[in-house]
């Protein structure tokens, strides 16, 4: 059974460009300290799932209004079903969106292959040397992320880079190594952190606006595509 946590039934945000619901699934193998979807992360209540009947009885009813499902968590690519449910998804003629940390580079490039994703999101949650740190992740799991970023930089399917930063998580030098480290990318956003309840580190705060501008500015000296997002 497909972990489904949640359902936004439309966003005009989300899928860039596309009229889309947004799909929660549950769990995932990293503990980003500002993450707002920790009880989606944790998993910790299994009788909350939306049934799956439900959801693609939905779907089927608003195949005339949307054109996409995002897919994201948690860490989708952690589900076994994964490629079930984005079957599924596409055999009702929706895009499909992935939302991804990239510590599963096999199953991504599986999905691309098989066609079962039309765009995908990766998440770059700081400069190399504080990856492990910042996303509470494995050296290992770190190296599966390299892999699919460098999977993607390839261009077999679209995609975009973002980071979310936080003070004091992230500097503009973590920022000028990002922009080192993903030279070439298609997109890359830097999306600012914003506190609610539930977020894991209650002692992180956002970043300033000038602050901001300069972490853009670090990004660009590489790569010129690079925006400020929802600021």
């Amino acid at each position: 059974m497909m972990k489904i946590k949640g359902l936004s039934k439309l966003t005009l945000l989300d899928y860039p460009g596309k009229v889309a619901c947004i799909a929660f699934l549950g769990g995932c193998d990293f503990r980003c300290p500002y993450c707002h979807n920790m009880e989606i992360v944790l998993d910790s209540v299994p009788e909350d799932y939306i049934d799956e009947d439900y959801f693609f009885d939905f779907l089927k009813k608003r195949s005339n209004m949307l054109e996409g499902v995002c897919v994201t968590g948690g860490e989708p690519l952690m589900s076994g079903d994964i490629t079930e449910f984005l079957s599924r998804i596409k055999g009702l003629g929706y895009l499909v969106k992935l939302d991804t940390n990239g510590s599963y580079p096999e199953r991504l490039k599986e999905l691309v292959a098989n066609s079962l994703i039309d765009y995908v999101a990766l998440d770059i949650k700081n400069s190399p040397k504080k990856y492990v740190k910042t996303a509470f992740c494995t050296p290992l799991q770190f190296q599966k992320v390299e892999e699919s970023l460098a999977f993607l930089l390839e261009g077999k399917v679209d995609y975009e880079l973002r980071t979310t930063v936080a003070k004091p998580l992230h500097t503009v030098s973590d920022l000028e190594e990002i922009g080192r480290w993903i030279q070439g990318a298609k997109r890359y956003y830097i999306q600012n952190f914003a506190y609610r309840e539930g977020v894991p580190d209650r002692t992180l705060t956002s970043v300033g606006m000038d602050e901001l501008q300069m972490m853009l500015q670090a990004v660009k000296k590489y790569l010129q595509t690079a925006e400020l997002r929802g600021v």
